[in-house]
């Protein structure tokens, strides 16, 4: 009998204790999607990445329109042309798609990789800018990624904030990760 009491007090203890130290615990959580979306520096890696394929981008269309009218050719002089030159436009046509479909592979795949490239820059950033926030504002634990989240806790506006408002620590870190490559 005087065991289980000596347990239960101690059990109130803890408690009491666990309940204290929950109190003084601050939490936020970061909607890492959100900020490589909204964010400055993720907004500027976009419309970077945009210049950089324009040309590229172009060059497909054009290669794309290109085969559309000689599809409408033959399309149109299927009965007239000789077989040699429904042929060889054929030919030139299977070319011309597999030029097409190569080059748009490609294009896609420099795309993902220049993204991926860009996209880990602006992650380096907003995970310097949480742990300024955490350090500032004296977060115990941040989280980036949760299944739910009370808008209470959530701290991504602070984040994509603190990203607009310090654009020298942004180009210092991209220099930082240029020199360590």
């Amino acid at each position: 009998m005087k065991k289980t009491i000596i347990q239960a007090g101690m059990l109130a203890v803890l408690l009491s204790a666990g309940m204290a130290l929950a109190a003084d615990f601050k939490v936020g959580v970061v909607d890492t999607e959100r900020v490589l979306r909204e964010s400055a520096p993720a907004m500027k890696a976009e419309s970077k990445i945009e210049k950089e394929f324009s040309g590229r981008d172009q060059e497909i269309k054009k290669l794309m329109k290109q085969v559309k009218d000689l599809q409408v050719v033959l399309d149109k002089e299927d009965g007239k042309l000789s077989d040699i030159d429904h042929r060889n436009k054929e030919r030139e046509l299977t070319a011309m798609n597999l030029d097409l479909q190569r080059m748009q592979r490609e294009f896609r795949e420099d795309l993902n990789l220049r993204k991926n490239e860009e996209l880990a820059v602006v992650l380096e950033q907003a995970n310097k800018a949480i742990q300024a926030i955490a350090e500032t504002e004296k977060f115990d634990l941040i989280l980036q990624e949760a299944v739910y989240r009370n808008p209470k806790i959530d701290i991504t506006d602070m984040v994509i904030k603190h990203l607009a408002d310090n654009k020298t620590d942004s180009t210092n870190i991209k220099t930082e990760s240029k020199i360590s490559k």
